[in-house]
C-alpha cells in the first residue's frame, strides 16, 4: 500500500462518517450540506485512488463528479428554496475545508503527474470542485451579498 491509497483511506475514514451521519440525520439543512461535501470527498478520494492504482480512467469518473455534484446540490437548493429560506444552513466552514483539501490534492497530484495533459485535467477538476462547492454553498445559504431576487410576475 502506497502513500497515495493510505490518503484516499484516510480521507475517506474521516470524511464518510459524517457524511453518512448527517445525510441521514437532523434537518433538511443539514443533509444538503452533507450531500455537497459527500461529493468532494468522494471527488478527492478517486483522484487519490487513480494515483495509487496508477488508474487514468478514475480520473475521468473524478471530472464527472466535479461537474454532476455541485450541479446535484444545485438542483436541491433550488427544490428546496422555500424550506432552506427560513433557516439557511451554514456552509462557510465545510465550504473552506473542501476547498483546502481539494487545493492540496491537485497540487500533490499535478506535482506527481508533471506537465502534461494529465495535469491540465487534474487542474480543470480542482478548479471545477473549488468553484462548484462555493457556488452550491452559497446558493443554499441564501445567495450571494447583493445580489438581486428574482421577480416573480
Amino acid at each position: 500500500m502506497n502513500g497515495w491509497l493510505w490518503a484516499a483511506s484516510a480521507l475517506l475514514a474521516a470524511g464518510l462518517g459524517p457524511v453518512v451521519w448527517g445525510v441521514a440525520t437532523g434537518p433538511m439543512e443539514r443533509r444538503v450540506v452533507a450531500q455537497n461535501f459527500g461529493t468532494s470527498a468522494v471527488t478527492l478520494v478517486m483522484l487519490l485512488l487513480a494515483q495509487g492504482y496508477q488508474r487514468p480512467s478514475y480520473i475521468d469518473l473524478a471530472l464527472v463528479l466535479a461537474v454532476l455534484g455541485p450541479v446535484g446540490t444545485l438542483v436541491y437548493a433550488r427544490l428546496l428554496a422555500d424550506d432552506l429560506t427560513s433557516d439557511p444552513p451554514h456552509t462557510v466552514l465545510l465550504t473552506a475545508v473542501a476547498a483546502f483539501a481539494t487545493s492540496v490534492v491537485t497540487v500533490a497530484m499535478c506535482v506527481a503527474t508533471g506537465p502534461g495533459r494529465a495535469m491540465v485535467k487534474l487542474l480543470l477538476i480542482g478548479v471545477l470542485l473549488v468553484a462548484g462547492n462555493v457556488i452550491a454553498s452559497r446558493a443554499m445559504s441564501g445567495g450571494f451579498p447583493g445580489g438581486k431576487e428574482p421577480s416573480h410576475g
